[in-house]
C-alpha cells in the first residue's frame, strides 16, 4: 500500500470518525463500530473497515465469531512523519496571511 491509498483512506469522513473512535478505545469489535453510526448501513460500515484495512491503517484480529479492530499506529506515525515534513512550508504560509491580515506586509 502507499501513502497515496492512505491518505485517499482518510479523505472520507466516516473513515476518520471510525479512527477517532479506535483512538479512544484500545479495540473496538465491527458490531461496536456500526453501532456508532446509525445512518450508515453495517455493510457500508465493513467496506470502510475494508479500505483501513487494506491501507494498513486498522488492524484486525478475529476473536471467537467477532473481529476486534485496533489503529495501525506504525503507519499513523509514518504518515504523521510525512506531514511534519511539510510544518516549515505551512507555517511559512501562515505567517504571511497573517502580516498581509494585519497590514504589514511590504511585499506588494
Amino acid at each position: 500500500m502507499t501513502r497515496s491509498d492512505a491518505f485517499a483512506a482518510i479523505a472520507d469522513p466516516t473513515r476518520r470518525s471510525i479512527l477517532d473512535s479506535l483512538r479512544e478505545h484500545e479495540s473496538l469489535t465491527a458490531g461496536e463500530i456500526a453501532s456508532r453510526f446509525p445512518r450508515v448501513s453495517g455493510a457500508a460500515v465493513s467496506k470502510h473497515l475494508g479500505v483501513l484495512r487494506r491501507a494498513h491503517l486498522v488492524r484486525a484480529k478475529h476473536r471467537g465469531r467477532e473481529n476486534h479492530y485496533r489503529l495501525e499506529t506504525d503507519r499513523l506515525a509514518e504518515l504523521r512523519r510525512w506531514l511534519e515534513y511539510f510544518a516549515p512550508v505551512m507555517e511559512d504560509s501562515l505567517q504571511r496571511l497573517k502580516e498581509r491580515v494585519e497590514g504589514s506586509d511590504t511585499g506588494g
